[in-house]
């Protein structure tokens, strides 16, 4: 499926990787919808990229604020042709028992939600879309889904609970999701990135970075959101890739701690 005259709905959109992503979808004559709780920086990203881009205020995680972000898409550019799952957030780092006690569950559920019922949330909605498209006249493809996972979610590292089982949960799903969604020309992939340079990780201390980036095999740097975005433009362009999870980490393999 190329790029071109597609429209592309981005969560996470606003920053990061999400914002690359949306960048990228545009240069290469698509339409992009970005989803992002973050008005202030969605609207000025909408409003940087021109017409080839719009911005909807979406929870993830809340069927009606998604439902209402599709028709937002639909309203502006007429379809759904890729979704990019790029929304997440961190969570809380902590061992499952510290010094305070238990980790509070609560911590844990909101990792879970936003995360991977969030994915799964707007996936559901988002093929419902690509169901509508005819097929591509050259691959039969409709749509092509494209979500996030991580590093943490294959090799978690020591007070990463949370955010490991819910990226190893949209890991997990990826399959089932092809299995539903292939007789209908909708491909789905997953990317796990490892350590990139992202306001996610912006509020780490350097000497935490400088030990992180030196346990990368080559190149020992932050990966850069334009690699990711290189990434989703390749996954959309060839058309046989599907059900696969593709790392982007510089060769790394996480240490415990």
């Amino acid at each position: 499926m190329k790029m071109k005259d597609r429209v592309a709905i981005v969560t996470g959109g606003a920053s990061g990787l999400g914002e690359a992503t949306v960048e990228r979808v545009v240069r290469d004559g698509g339409r992009a919808a970005i989803f992002d709780l973050d008005e202030t920086r969605g609207a000025a990203v909408a409003a940087r990229l021109g017409a080839g881009a719009v911005y909807a205020k979406v929870d993830v995680a809340d069927e009606a604020s998604v439902q209402a972000g599709m028709a937002r898409a639909r309203e502006a550019f007429g379809a759904v042709h890729v979704l990019v799952n790029c929304a997440g957030i961190p969570g809380r780092v902590g061992r499952v028992v510290g010094k305070q006690g238990p980790m509070p569950l609560a911590d844990f559920e909101k990792v879970i939600r936003i995360n991977l019922v969030g994915t799964f949330n707007v996936t559901r909605l988002a093929a419902a879309e690509m169901l509508k498209n005819a097929p591509d006249a050259e691959t039969g493809e409709r749509g092509v889904i494209v979500n996030t996972a991580s590093l943490a979610g294959l090799e978690g590292q020591m007070g990463q609970v949370s955010y490991a089982a819910s990226k190893a949960g949209v890991i997990g799903m990826m399959l089932p999701l092809v299995r539903d969604l292939s007789q209908f020309g909708v491909r789905v992939m997953t990317i796990a990135p490892g350590l990139f340079e992202t306001p996610m990780g912006a509020g780490a201390p350097q000497e935490l970075k400088d030990k992180l980036v030196a346990t990368l095999e080559f190149p020992k740097r932050m990966g850069a959101p334009a690699e990711f975005a290189a990434l989703v433009a390749h996954i959309v362009d060839n058309a046989y890739l599907n059900g696969e999870l593709i790392r982007i980490d510089a060769g790394t393999r996480a240490p415990p701690r």
